[in-house]
């Protein structure tokens, strides 16, 4: 309507807002990604680690070595024992001459679960997809100990039941379920020291040094300890390092240091277990402090 020459106009009643006006009405809203983005938790990380530990030769070569030698020195083992051999010894003692040698492939898999990605700078991605350093490395224990203990497990299981079967008849003595355990705690014993290794390697970030140490562990004990027990003052000291180390351990865990000599279908002693726990407790404790303070 025109009044005295001049024009009033009037603002349209529905139409259409100003494009300032959507911006903010979104700003107020907040943004709301098309994609969806869910909160990154424990099971991100295990599925995360579990694909990088099947992408990765070693990890093909060390469990395939890791059987090899258990159930290839157990089996060999097998076919050149007889019934009357099992009369005071478990069916589970020749898989666990394969196992003295096997366990070395497990403390390599171990480091090489950390050390590989230091080696190939891969850590650097791994920390900034995922900044909680605390959740990757528990990841990593969790996937490489169930891995390690199944396949170790496994390994055994086969040599045992084959013993059971081939050398179950006549002469083989009387043999009792709980063997089976001693078996499972031995298995148990060598995922320990794997995890042990893994965090060697996330505390050395070096493969070759981590390998040494472990290898200087599960070996030194008895040398030592038998060079010791030649002079009285260390006599103490070494007849301790002869009766707690890896190999001596196993042979206790398998049932076959029995003090008469013969079966002992008990699984072994729990001080060899509290040892390994506590020893491998406080590396994984230490592996934790020092990953999650330390530049990459």
């Amino acid at each position: 309507m025109t009044s005295g020459g001049s024009t009033t106009s009037a603002p349209a009643s529905g139409g259409s807002t100003p494009s300032g006006s959507t911006t903010n009405a979104a700003e107020k809203a907040g943004y709301s990604s098309p994609l969806p983005s869910p909160r990154p938790h424990l099971g991100h990380a295990l599925a995360s680690e579990w694909t990088k530990m099947t992408s990765v030769r070693s990890t093909m070569w060390t469990l395939s070595l890791l059987v090899a030698t258990v159930v290839g020195i157990g089996l060999l083992l097998i076919a050149n024992t007889h019934n009357e051999d099992y009369d005071r010894i478990p069916f589970t003692t020749p898989a666990i001459f394969g196992l003295l040698i096997g366990q070395l492939s497990v403390m390599v898999l171990g480091v090489l679960t950390m050390t590989s990605e230091h080696g190939t700078g891969l850590i650097r991605t791994t920390f900034t997809a995922a900044p909680e350093r605390h959740r990757v490395l528990t990841a990593k224990y969790i996937v490489f100990s169930l891995t390690a203990f199944l396949v170790t497990a496994a390994s055994v299981f086969v040599v045992t039941l084959a013993a059971t079967i081939v050398h179950s008849g006549a002469g083989a003595g009387r043999h009792v379920s709980s063997e089976w355990t001693g078996a499972l705690f031995g298995s148990l014993y060598v995922t320990l020291l794997g995890v042990l290794a893994l965090a060697l390697g996330a505390l050395l970030r070096h493969a070759a040094g981590a390998i040494a140490t472990m290898i200087g562990v599960v070996t030194l004990p008895p040398v030592i300890g038998a060079v010791l027990n030649i002079w009285e003052a260390g006599k103490s000291a070494g007849e301790a390092l002869l009766q707690y180390n890896a190999p001596v351990a196993l042979m206790q865990l398998f049932g076959l240091t029995g003090n008469d000599g013969g079966l002992n279908a008990v699984p072994g002693d729990t001080a060899q277990m509290t040892l390994v726990l506590l020893v491998t407790g406080t590396a994984v404790a230490a592996s934790y402090v020092v990953v999650g303070r330390r530049d990459i």
